[in-house]
């Protein structure tokens, strides 16, 4: 089978990492295949912002937790050490589509280097709170962004989860 295929069949969303950070140039790399997805118009939209500072991605999972309404000792991002947060340009009409598909190659990337990766939303009011807005302004970060996607990174804790058989009636074709 193509290994493209193979990679897409057995990516999982990972709920358990282990506490050590991925080395930078895996960071690097899954960093990378995101700027590589295919973008509206070629217009590049989006922006990641790699979250490796554990005081900061601690801060970031409170306010995920809050918004999510979730119970205090719960870390919506399942322990990973790594957050690489997708955010779209609020001018592109694309920024949501366009950044649904970095997170795509950004899973899949961490997926090919033996990591595991998850999506995890609320990055949209996140990203609406001017105290999120003011710490991107300290990144050297300008513009107006929303926040499409947090991708949660790290070395898999256990054994990768079995797929759920694919439902099926979701595939019509016009021939």
């Amino acid at each position: 089978m193509n290994t493209v295929i193979e990679a897409i069949k057995q990516r999982r969303s990972i709920r358990r990492f282990r506490p050590e950070l991925p080395k930078r140039e895996e960071l690097d790399q899954i960093i990378e295949a995101g700027l590589y997805a295919a973008n509206g118009m070629g217009r590049q939209g989006t922006i990641t912002v790699a979250v490796t500072d554990k005081a900061i991605r601690d801060r970031l999972s409170e306010a995920n937790r809050r918004i999510g309404g979730w119970q205090e000792s719960f870390d919506p991002f399942y322990g990973a050490p790594a957050i690489l947060i997708v955010l779209g340009d609020k001018n592109s009409y694309n920024r949501v589509c366009d950044g649904s598909l970095v997170m795509g190659n950004m899973m899949l990337a961490a997926h090919s280097l033996g990591l595991g990766s998850i999506w995890i939303n609320r990055a949209r009011q996140e990203f609406e709170q001017d105290e999120w807005k003011d710490w991107l302004k300290t990144l050297g970060v300008e513009g107006e962004w929303e926040g499409v996607g947090h991708c949660a990174v790290g070395y898999i804790d256990g054994e990768v989860p079995s797929p759920a058989p694919r439902r099926d009636g979701r595939v019509f074709w016009a021939e």
